[in-house]
C-alpha cells in the first residue's frame, strides 16, 4: 500500500484530503497537535475507509526541531511516504505591532520553516526512489499583501514561491511538486480568530477535491473555483482596499 502523510490533518482541508486520497485507496499517516482530535479523525476515517490503514502521529509543528522529529516518528514506524501534504497553518488577525511575538513566531515555524524542512527531509527519500509527490498548501493570500492579516499572507507568499522553486528542481528526479492555493474556505480557520465564516466561503471538501486532482495531473498551481482564479489576477492597489477593508478591526 502507498501511504500519504497530511499535516493539520484532523479537521478541515487537512482531513478532507485525507478522506479523498483513502477513497484513491493510500494509506494515511495523519499529523496533528491535538491527539483528541487525532482520534476522532481516526474513529471518523475508519468508519468511511475500514480497509484503509491510518496511522495517527501526534506532533506540534510550531515547534522548532518539529520537522526531524516528525520525519524520524515516520522512520521508526518503516512507512513510506509517496505523497507529502503539508496543510498545516494558521493565521493571526491584528495590526501588526499589537500581535503577540511569540504567537507570531510560532506562525513562521508553522507556515514556512516546518514545511520548507519536511520538503528537505522527504525529497531525499523521494529522490532515490524517483518517484513521489508534495503537495504544499498556500493561499491565494500568496499573491498579493495582507494588512491587518500581514505575517500570514507573507508566510504563504514564501511557501508558494518556495514550492515553485523546487518545482523545477525536483522534476529531473521524477518528483511531482504542487501548490495548492484555496481562497475564503470553511474551517476553523476564522472561528479561531473569534470572526464568522464568511458566507462565500467554499467548503473544505470541494478544496480537497481539486487539491487531488490537480495533484494526480501535476499542475504545478491549483486554485479552486472561477473567483480565486480571478483574484489572482486582481491589480494589487484593488486588492489592497478590499483586503484592508474586510481586515481592518472594529476598533
Amino acid at each position: 500500500m502507498k501511504y500519504a502523510l497530511v499535516t493539520g490533518a484532523a479537521s478541515g482541508i487537512g482531513i478532507a484530503i485525507s478522506r479523498v486520497l483513502a477513497r484513491k485507496g493510500y494509506g494515511i499517516v495523519m499529523v496533528s497537535s491535538s491527539q483528541k482530535h487525532l482520534m476522532q479523525a481516526k474513529k471518523n476515517m475508519a468508519k468511511r475507509f475500514p480497509k484503509t490503514k491510518v496511522y495517527t502521529i501526534k506532533e506540534d509543528l510550531s515547534r522548532k526541531n518539529s520537522a526531524q522529529e516528525l520525519y524520524n516518528k515516520v522512520k521508526e514506524m518503516g512507512v513510506i511516504i509517496d505523497i507529502l501534504v503539508n496543510n498545516a497553518g494558521k493565521g493571526l488577525i491584528g495590526a501588526t505591532e499589537k500581535i503577540d511575538i511569540n504567537s507570531d513566531e510560532e506562525l513562521l515555524y508553522l507556515n514556512m520553516v516546518t514545511p520548507t524542512l519536511l520538503c528537505k527531509l522527504f525529497l531525499k527519500d523521494m529522490y532515490k526512489r524517483k518517484r513521489g509527490s508534495i503537495l504544499n498548501v498556500a493561499s491565494t493570500a500568496a499573491f498579493q499583501p495582507g494588512p491587518y492579516n500581514s505575517t500570514y499572507f507573507a508566510s504563504k507568499a514564501y511557501l508558494y514561491s518556495y514550492s515553485r522553486a523546487i518545482r523545477h528542481e525536483a522534476a529531473k528526479h521524477g518528483v511531482h511538486v504542487c501548490t495548492l492555493c484555496p481562497g475564503t474556505t470553511d474551517t476553523k480557520f476564522f472561528e479561531k480568530e473569534g470572526i464568522k465564516t464568511p458566507a462565500w466561503a467554499m467548503s473544505a471538501v470541494k478544496v480537497a477535491e481539486y487539491a487531488i486532482d490537480g495533484l494526480c495531473k501535476n499542475k504545478a498551481v491549483i486554485i479552486p473555483g472561477k473567483t480565486n482564479k480571478l483574484f489572482r489576477v486582481i491589480p494589487s492597489e484593488i486588492k489592497l482596499i478590499a483586503i484592508s477593508l474586510l481586515k481592518k478591526p472594529g476598533k
